[in-house]
């Protein structure tokens, strides 16, 4: 008999964090891993923020914080999305929590019940269908390719829709593939979802700013579909404020006064300090840190160059984020150096033994051609990890 509940046992271990933790353990063997697997900046959090929780800690902020988050950065947070996203909210359909995880997971718990439906455009983000699962609602994924740049269509949103169908997850710019969805191809996709007015939108914006390019664009910007919107944002990937754990929501208030009441059962409010940082964060012009945009644009081109000149590496030009999600599959049924490869898994396995360098397989992330390589990393460390690969491949 096992003790454990139904709903963990249910429960995928995190493809992107199971992958970092083998890494380690071979290293612990004093083996150089290379770790391309996890999706964290290599910048120090700008010295602006960092003087602002320091002069937080000297106000003697120290106390529980309010559990939807302070008046001062939801304000802040008001002021970001009329800014950069066009979006007017009030103080009460903002709420602020541990991160943009935790952010999207109260959304899910709050509006999901057993057996709801869940659509996720793939490639998504491996939480996307965990988090679903807790829920014990069901989800369902719509398939693209690299040669449609990992981008879904109208007709393939509208033939994925049944009534079951509760709520729609979408990502851009996205994890794994980099894809960024132009307004008006938003639009087209919210010309479908007019026609069920029971479907929930969550749009997760937190690459927003790691953008070379493509306009970003909100999808409750259109003004159809803002009363059904979630908008998750937060400063982890732009602010290289990983684990300072701040996520928010701009939403229905009646969604946000759920998500608010889940939430001061499970953690209450946010680390007090790093609210007091994430103001100041918002407040500024996000051209503070547009430095480690452009060098993240460096590193993408420095990648797709050196991945163009591997055999059997397919790639398209990720307009966003800082991942490459190349197809692989030409390598399936392929045996290297005594190892055979049938898959994704066996393939990004095969890199991390053989090339000393982790990556992530794309069957995590409902693509089971690809893998994830993440450019958050320094131009050396991606020309030193791309030559072990050119040479495990071609051995």
């Amino acid at each position: 008999m096992n003790p454990l509940s139904d709903r963990i046992t249910s429960l995928p271990a995190s493809a992107t964090l199971a992958m970092a933790a083998k890494a380690r353990e071979l290293k612990t063997q004093g083996i150089d891993i290379i770790g391309l697997s996890l999706g964290e900046p290599d910048f120090n959090t700008p010295d602006y923020i960092k003087d602002a929780a320091i002069q937080a800690i000297n106000d003697n902020y120290n106390s529980y914080s309010p559990v939807d988050g302070y008046v001062e950065l939801k304000e802040a947070v008001i002021t970001k999305f009329k800014r950069d996203n066009n979006l007017t909210y009030t103080p009460a359909q903002i709420v602020v929590s541990t991160g943009a995880k935790q952010s999207i997971a109260n959304v899910a718990q709050v509006l999901l019940n057993p057996g709801d439906e869940v659509l996720l455009p793939a490639p998504y983000w491996v939480s996307y269908s965990a988090i679903a699962t807790l829920c014990e609602a069901t989800y369902k994924e719509i398939p693209s390719s690299i040669e449609d740049d990992f981008k879904i269509t109208p007709a393939q949103l509208e033939a994925a829709i049944t009534p079951k169908t509760k709520m729609v997850f979408f990502n851009s710019p996205n994890n794994p593939s980099g894809t960024i969805y132009t307004e008006a191809e938003y639009r087209a996709l919210a010309e479908v979802l007019e026609k069920y007015p029971n479907i929930f939108i969550l749009s997760d914006e937190i690459y927003e700013h790691i953008n070379y390019g493509t306009k970003h664009f909100s999808f409750a910007a259109i003004p159809s579909m803002f009363d059904r919107t979630i908008t998750v944002n937060g400063v982890a990937k732009a602010f290289a404020m990983t684990g300072w754990r701040v996520g928010y929501i701009g939403a229905p208030d009646w969604i946000a006064k759920a998500c608010t009441k889940m939430q001061g059962q499970i953690t209450s409010g946010t680390n007090c300090i790093a609210q007091r940082a994430t103001i100041t964060a918002l407040n500024e012009s996000p051209e503070r840190i547009q430095f480690m945009v452009d060098e993240f644009k460096v590193r993408r081109d420095l990648i797709l160059d050196l991945l163009n000149d591997i055999d059997g590496f397919k790639t398209n030009i990720p307009e966003g984020a800082f991942y490459v999600f190349p197809n692989v599959s030409e390598y399936f049924g392929k045996t290297l150096r005594g190892k055979t490869i049938n898959n994704a898994t066996d393939f990004s396995l095969y890199l991390l033994e053989e090339a000393h360098v982790a990556t992530v397989t794309g069957e995590a992330f409902g693509n089971s051609n690809c893998i994830r390589i993440s450019y958050a990393a320094s131009q050396d460390t991606i020309k030193e990890a791309l030559k072990r690969i050119k040479d495990a491949v071609t051995a």
